[in-house]
């Protein structure tokens, strides 16, 4: 049952309204529908991951090794649920029993895309899954950028993963641009087109990221003592249930949605 947070309330991320003071009044989100686990706690300290939906794999593997790192020092990972970058941050967070924030760009009682209704579940254990559409709310073109707005506005720092100079992700790393918030970017190969918004983000100020310690000193927090093994074990193969998708064959989102 989806449960929800007015602008009024005690409870509405302080990060969140601070940032929204930047944008036109009337753009920000008046409600924030939830379903998991809401806590003054996994809204501390926020890092939003994004990258491309065309996900490589050094970005796979750039992004698992990084965001594990990071959520197993208490850093809570926010993303958009989208597969590709999304979805890996997602999913490495998860599966190192980090705690992770979904934001969707429909109500929270349909799951899009459907393929990852594990992935969904499995945040919801551990994390949040949130949105500023009413249940019942169908995705559409422009509350995927909506979203994005909230993604960043939640989080001290944005870290774009892969980026084409067209993606999505750029948006999200705009938007914390305007928040007045740190934006990190993972380089990545010059011949690469995912690496071209990032390089790009690079240029014009991102911080390069090689190594969770980068952002973990940003944050002032010290890494995990967990072993080096536990670390490389969480940051292995996708999240059960989700698929990863290669470069040449990533699909269209799919149409259908799943009821949860």
């Amino acid at each position: 049952m989806a449960e929800v947070v007015e602008t009024e309330s005690k409870k509405y991320p302080k990060a969140l309204k601070e940032a929204l003071k930047n944008l036109v009044a009337s753009s920000g989100p008046k409600n924030l529908y939830y379903k998991g686990n809401w806590s003054d706690e996994i809204f501390q300290n926020c890092l939003a991951v994004v990258g491309s939906r065309h996900l490589t794999h050094y970005g796979r593997q750039a992004t698992e090794r990084i965001v594990t790192e990071c959520a197993m020092a208490g850093i809570t990972i926010v993303s958009g649920f989208m597969y590709g970058g999304d979805e890996a941050a997602h999913s490495a967070a998860v599966k190192c029993g980090g705690k992770t924030i979904a934001v969707m760009p429909c109500g929270i009682d349909l799951i899009f895309p459907p393929s990852q209704k594990d992935l969904y579940n499995k945040i919801l254990k551990t994390g949040l899954v949130i949105s500023e559409y009413p249940p019942g709310f169908k995705p559409v073109n422009y509350s995927f950028v909506q979203r994005d707005r909230i993604v960043a506005g939640l989080c001290k720092a944005t870290l774009v993963t892969e980026a084409a100079l067209e993606s999505g992700s750029l948006i999200t790393a705009g938007y914390a641009k305007k928040y007045n918030r740190k934006v990190f970017a993972i380089p990545g190969p010059i011949t690469s087109e995912v690496s071209k918004g990032t390089i790009k983000l690079i240029k014009e100020g991102a911080e390069a990221v090689t190594c969770a310690k980068d952002i973990l000193d940003f944050f002032g927090i010290l890494p995990s003592s967990a072993p080096a093994s536990a670390l490389r074990a969480s940051a292995g193969k996708p999240a059960e249930g989700v698929a990863a998708f290669p470069l040449e064959s990533a699909p269209e989102p799919a149409d259908g949605l799943v009821l949860q």
